[in-house]
């Protein structure tokens, strides 16, 4: 049975994460700590701080306590005001007024101005600096022209005075709010910036809530509070970043004090959900994210609809969410994660053997043998170790190729695989994010689309939602694109995954978000 491979794998690696355990637990002892600082842990030291250069979830994390943008995001996902008090949209959504905050002023102490957003923006479309963020902002008037060194400005950017300034975009982008609250378009002081050049990365200076005050690579970040912070200073004295690559290692800190917040391993969740010590200070948020099976649609044996249905009908993706999974998801009918999809989508699969069995049958048998890539990260070895028993089943002869996380990413921006499981992602909360880099035929490889899929009138619909000005006729847009990529089954949609985090009970007003820039870490106290 699927479960039962699956929970065979897992008690062998508990009983062996058992043991490290209690030898780690043995060597641990309770470390000095900064009065009023919070302690998280970083599972890798951050390649950078420089929001042009920014492009994983922890740097993100880190850059949005140090920066602002014009806007941001609130918990309800909301744009709102940030350096930018208010704005005016005009062109049908393809211009936009900002109007800055005054007494806004930079870590080092001087003030914003219009002319730092420009800065900032003309930076991160800088050709000389190759930033792999340029696309957040390549929408903007002349944006490509600049990138492709034709000109020496950006027409569409345009400072009014020194609290003023108009964005037009080449035409109407219906996401481009929500870009403007990504890391990529935080606000950076030219002078620092031009004073530290590569190197400012790892001195960065922002307008944020803290500020960087040491940075010890590979062992321990540390922000202070700024008391200058123009939306009032943070409730704690700073915050401690501690580098520790080993989750076991980083759980045993957790339990002696020496974190005040951890994320949970997989492997830890049934004792922490259950423990009547923890299980009181456990916080879940549901994400925007979506986990899926992903098919080569270019290429035998998937370049055939029958086929791809026939692997959906094949798999009980309930039964694995709610026994492998311990249901920490919500099971996925189509891409767009269920709290951004405002319309009806038409399931076209349901788990059904019988169905996949007589599908195999009428096609004739595959006797091609199914290349499936993972990753080689345990949990996902496990996953697919169930998927290919379900397979099997039916009649599929599936082969499961482990990689490494480069060498993962490289396979299937290639188009090796036939199959492969992958996850997405929001990094700004519209639909679009999902739509366009995952389907749209001009992402095939590296842009996102994976599984090679290729629909014309996806595309129109995708694009057409991205100039609507309306929201109503946006969202039919998207939600026309999503039904017939359901219909279409390019992959199977299995979750979106709920993270969860534990904490000390001393921690208060302490939340997860399901978008890492929206945690300024403000209102945290203990």
């Amino acid at each position: 049975m699927p479960r039962a491979i699956g929970n065979k794998i897992r008690k062998a690696g508990l009983l062996s994460c058992l043991i490290a355990f209690s030898l780690i637990l043995a060597a641990c002892t309770v470390r000095n700590r900064i009065d009023g600082y919070i302690y998280y842990r970083l599972n890798s030291n951050p390649t950078t701080l420089d929001p042009a250069l920014v492009t994983d979830v922890q740097g993100g994390t880190i850059c949005a306590k140090l920066f602002n943008g014009l806007v941001r995001l609130d918990r309800d996902l909301n744009v709102i005001p940030d350096i930018a008090e208010r704005w005016e949209t005009g062109e049908r959504g393809a211009s936009y007024l900002f109007h800055l905050r005054r007494g806004v002023t930079f870590a080092n102490g001087r003030e914003v101005t219009a002319r730092d957003v420009k800065f900032s923006f003309m930076r991160i479309l800088d050709p000389r600096r190759r930033t792999p963020n340029s696309w957040v902002l390549d929408k903007i008037a002349g944006a490509k022209e600049f990138m492709r060194g034709e000109t020496r400005d950006v027409a569409g950017i345009t400072v009014i005075d020194s609290y003023t300034i108009r964005i037009r975009l080449e035409r109407t982008f219906s996401p481009f709010l929500n870009l403007l609250t990504m890391t990529a378009a935080y606000i950076v002081p030219e002078e620092d910036a031009i004073k530290w050049g590569p190197d400012f990365g790892t001195h960065p200076v922002g307008t944020g809530p803290f500020v960087v005050t040491r940075w010890d690579h590979n062992s321990e970040l540390v922000l202070e509070r700024n008391s200058r912070y123009f939306e009032g200073p943070a409730r704690l004295n700073g915050i401690v970043y501690r580098v520790i690559p080993e989750e076991l290692t980083a759980v045993t800190e957790f339990e002696v004090g020496n974190l005040d917040v951890l994320s949970i391993p997989s492997y830890e969740y049934p004792r922490y959900r259950t423990s009547s010590r923890w299980k009181g200070l456990v916080s879940s948020a549901k994400g925007l994210n979506t986990y899926y099976l992903g098919f080569n649609c270019a290429r035998p044996p998937f370049n055939n609809i029958r086929l791809r249905e026939a692997v959906a009908c094949a798999i009980d993706r309930e039964k694995i969410l709610r026994t492998f999974y311990e249901g920490r998801g919500r099971v996925a009918e189509g891409p767009v994660p269920d709290l951004l999809r405002k319309w009806d989508l038409r399931a076209t699969y349901r788990y059904d053997p019988g169905r996949a069995k007589r599908i195999l049958k009428e096609e004739k048998k595959v006797t091609m043998p199914i290349q499936f890539y993972v990753t080689s990260d345990q949990e996902v070895v496990d996953i697919a170790e169930i998927i290919q028993s379900y397979l099997r089943k039916i009649g599929f002869d599936v082969r499961i190729t482990q990689l490494e996380w480069s060498a993962y990413k490289s396979a299937l921006n290639r188009g090796d695989a036939d199959m492969f499981w992958i996850s997405w992602w929001a990094d700004y909360p519209d639909p679009e994010n999902f739509l366009f880099p995952l389907f749209h035929s001009s992402n095939h490889g590296a842009g996102g689309n994976r599984t090679w899929y290729t629909n014309k009138e996806v595309d129109r619909l995708i694009e057409a939602g991205q100039v609507a000005a309306d929201t109503a006729e946006r969202d039919r847009c998207y939600g026309s694109a999503e039904n017939i990529i359901a219909r279409d089954i390019p992959l199977v949609c299995f979750w979106h995954k709920t993270d969860y985090t534990l904490r000390q009970p001393y921690v208060k007003n302490y939340r997860i978000y399901p978008i890492y820039t929206i945690d300024k870490g403000t209102e945290i106290s203990f």
